[in-house]
């Protein structure tokens, strides 16, 4: 049974929590956490979400992500889920956090996501050989170099199943951001 803390439209809390199903089917405020794991040779790490999922399955998209546990911090839920996803042990001193971005869709299902995405990036210390990925959630995992990356956003709308079309600013945001971090 998970948890989830729900907030304002602003994403402030409300005191209360919810189950997950009830959050997606009620459409509930609530905050998520990504982290956008870069090596300083310019590659980025981007996962096929499972088959499994409910939203937007074997879509390539964020390095990691996932809901915030009733209770949690965002740098908590996204270490968690770091661990839990990739099998990477992250500590909070290796992650840069980038700002909280709003992603509100509705998809056919009738789930109703309305997420505040807590934004990290951080350096990428092993090889990808070396992560697991967790078969609930993640499909496959790969580097992608920063051009690369950017050809993802510039032809989003026909790349096949990379990237969410409506999150466009939201990509060239977090690619900025890196290519400042790596000095590229």
């Amino acid at each position: 049974m998970e948890y989830i803390d729900i907030v304002t439209k602003d994403g402030k809390p409300t005191g209360k929590s919810e189950l997950k199903s009830i959050i997606h089917k009620k459409g509930y405020y609530h905050h998520t956490s990504h982290l956008w794991l870069y090596t300083d040779e310019g590659n980025i790490l981007i996962s096929q979400r499972s088959a499994n999922k409910t939203i937007c399955p074997l879509m390539w998209d964020v390095s990691v992500a996932g809901h915030i546990d009733a209770g949690e911090t965002p740098e908590q839920g996204i270490i968690r889920e770091t661990k839990e996803e990739i099998g990477l042990t992250i500590s909070s001193n290796e992650l840069k956090k980038i700002g909280v971005f709003e992603c509100f869709q509705s998809y056919e299902n009738g789930i109703i996501d309305n997420e505040f995405h807590n934004t990290y990036i951080a350096a990428l210390q092993v090889p990808i050989s070396e992560l697991i990925p967790q078969q609930e959630e993640v499909e496959a995992l790969k580097m992608v170099s920063i051009d690369e990356f950017q050809s993802l956003i510039t032809n989003i709308k026909d790349n096949g199943n990379h990237f969410v079309p409506s999150n466009k600013s939201y990509y060239e945001f977090v690619l900025q951001m890196i290519k400042k971090h790596i000095n590229l």
